[in-house]
């Protein structure tokens, strides 16, 4: 019986919004594991669409800003994407980071706790309908951990495989080991047979990271201490255009796919090993946009 099919990001690019909830069809129609939506460009939005546009596949935010709505307003879009689509939508949450903190005009406090407050408000909702199962983002352990203590299911993203066990550590046994509770990651991915410019485009995507202390303290716990205090010192010093160099080929092949279709097919089994029961690809292209990633993944994965 071949492998399953990994689970896919999908952003609802200005412009191509409608061809985008068709590229959702096409995801669905080809059996992949799921669709998941990171922040940009409203994926509430999208989600919603997907409810009404598709029939089986799962999907969710990967993930949605807690600050970025009030409670209500979440817990009466998550009841009724919940509600039409039958069950396949999945909110998942995070604090985000400084930047999108400042684009926000909010001013967070502690992420544990802002965490803890927002699913038992969310919770608290009534006469809504059923809400539905809530995924919480996490980097670092204690994040984890409160993650296996109040949600339905964990989503990292840019995470190092090498770390991902000790991570998983941080779960209460019965989560760890219950299969309905979600385990995914944002996997940034490019597949081409050129594999320095799939190298470079993943290298380029996960650059702006290296900018966020969450980041780079989770790498550092990973144990990349020598790349973050070389991206910290740039940092300090005004050296922004240096800070890709200092991601290592190692960190690199640890935190992405790259490379021609079996490599990256070979990656996804090795993150189901790890632990990850869903491996979200994040598709970029060495020769075009969104919609050319696409199709190298159908066409590694057809």
């Amino acid at each position: 019986m071949p492998p399953s099919l990994p689970a896919l990001s999908l952003v609802a690019v200005p412009s191509r919004r409608r061809r985008t909830v068709e590229l959702a069809q096409e995801i669905e129609r080809r059996g992949f594991a799921g669709i998941y939506s990171p922040s940009m460009f409203g994926n509430m939005s999208l989600c919603e669409a997907l409810a009404w546009n598709t029939t089986t596949i799962p999907f969710g935010t990967a993930i949605a800003p807690i600050y970025q709505r009030t409670v209500g307003d979440f817990a009466q879009s998550a009841a009724m994407m919940h509600e039409v689509s039958g069950g396949r939508f999945a909110l998942g949450i995070g604090v985000a980071h400084g930047p999108a903190h400042v684009r926000m005009g909010v001013t967070p406090g502690k992420p544990l706790g802002d965490i803890r407050s927002f699913v038992e408000r969310f919770r608290a909702q009534e006469g809504l309908g059923v809400l539905p199962p809530i995924i919480v983002a996490a980097l670092r352990r204690r994040m984890v951990a409160l993650a296996g203590e109040i949600a339905e299911g964990v989503v990292f993203a840019n995470a190092s495989r090498s770390h991902m066990a000790a991570s998983l550590a941080a779960l209460p046994d019965p989560k760890r080991n219950d299969p309905s509770f979600f385990i995914g990651n944002m996997l940034p991915t490019c597949i081409s047979d050129d594999v320095e410019a799939a190298k470079a485009v993943c290298r380029k995507a996960l650059t702006h990271y290296g900018f966020l202390p969450n980041y780079r303290n989770y790498w550092r716990e990973a144990g990349y201490h020598e790349e973050m205090d070389a991206i910290e010192a740039a940092i300090a010093e005004g050296r922004d255009g240096d800070v890709p160099r200092y991601f290592s080929d190692k960190w690199l092949a640890d935190a992405s796919l790259f490379g021609p279709a079996a490599k990256v097919r070979e990656g996804v089994e090795a993150w189901r090993e790890a632990g990850v029961r869903t491996p979200i690809l994040v598709p970029s292209s060495a020769a075009g946009n969104q919609l050319k990633a696409l199709e190298e993944v159908f066409a590694a994965f057809g």
